[in-house]
């Protein structure tokens, strides 16, 4: 997992008018939490982006006036509207201690219902994956050498041992299905050969 550095300085003044404030000048109210005590701290939202704005999942080394902390973003808010970033939480880890984090996964193999002309429709992009720090993947691979059109990997078909999946074993990852081309295609045979069925059955 790699680490990005965020840093930080230490807010005055808490309340809504002064983190409107902050977020008019460019910066985003944050917490972090999980230490000793909760920090609150002003950063410049433009180090957010390789944070947020990315697939990939990173650690935090955070710099908060000299005081450094190992953390991930926890959670983050955005305006409904404008999409700027209203806030964010930051959790303090520790080599210890199990963390949560959401993982993207990554397709491996060649599906034989795509070489057949079906389309593979990823249901669940990311996966919620319990593990040390340490042994967090960056990305899960998931194997679709073996589906099939029609068919989809769920969950409980992936094997690990160094980190727990939480979603359900029974929640579909990605699936391979009809397009809309081929779709269409079957309809029209289903209706000729309907139609070539109700013409023998008037001959006779």
């Amino acid at each position: 997992m790699k680490t990005l550095e965020i840093i930080g300085y230490h807010r005055a003044n808490l309340g809504k008018k002064s983190s409107k404030d902050l977020r008019r000048d460019g910066n985003v109210p944050c917490v972090l939490y999980g230490g000793d005590k909760q920090v609150h701290f002003q950063s410049p939202m433009i180090l957010f982006r390789d944070l947020v704005y990315t697939p990939n999942i990173h650690k935090v080394l955070l710099n908060v006036e000299g005081d450094k902390y190992e953390c991930i973003l926890q959670d983050i808010q955005f305006h409904p509207v404008s999409e700027i970033i209203m806030h964010a939480d930051f959790l303090q880890i520790s080599e210890d201690k199990a963390i949560k984090m959401d993982v993207p996964v990554k397709y491996v193999g060649t599906s034989p219902g795509v070489i057949g002309g079906g389309r593979l429709v990823s249901k669940l992009n990311k996966l919620k994956v319990s593990a040390l720090p340490t042994k967090m993947p960056e990305f899960i691979e998931v194997d679709i050498s073996e589906l099939e059109l029609g068919k989809s990997v769920k969950v409980g078909a992936l094997s690990t041992t160094e980190f727990e999946i939480l979603n359900s074993d029974r929640s579909p990852i990605a699936s391979v299905e009809l397009t809309r081309a081929q779709r269409g295609k079957q309809s029209g045979t289903e209706d000729g050969e309907e139609a070539e069925g109700g013409e023998e059955g008037d001959a006779e």
